[in-house]
């Protein structure tokens, strides 16, 4: 007799713990969501909202920062602009 009541309190306690996990995990996503509406277009954001991509491609230079040109370069181009030449006929 008391092994029938400890698993039927077993079995009360797995849905217990079951519904109580579901509910939490839509409060966190809510959480979580608002969370997104709230810091969309700020120019900071904290780090679990960053996408997480891969190291490699979180450091690499973007369009703009790859398209910059130094001092250096920016000068030669001005002295030395590429020559076009046309054949005559």
């Amino acid at each position: 007799m008391a092994n029938i009541k400890a698993r039927d309190l077993l079995s009360k306690i797995r849905i217990v713990r079951k519904s109580i996990a579901s509910v939490l995990t839509v409060i966190n996503q809510t959480q979580k969501e608002n969370l997104r509406k709230f810091y969309k277009g700020k120019k900071y954001k904290p780090l679990d909202l960053r996408p997480k991509k891969t190291r490699a491609i979180r450091q690499m230079l973007n369009k703009h920062e790859e398209g910059l040109k130094t001092r250096k370069m920016q000068r030669n181009a001005r002295l030395y602009p590429i020559r076009k030449f046309a054949v005559k006929a």
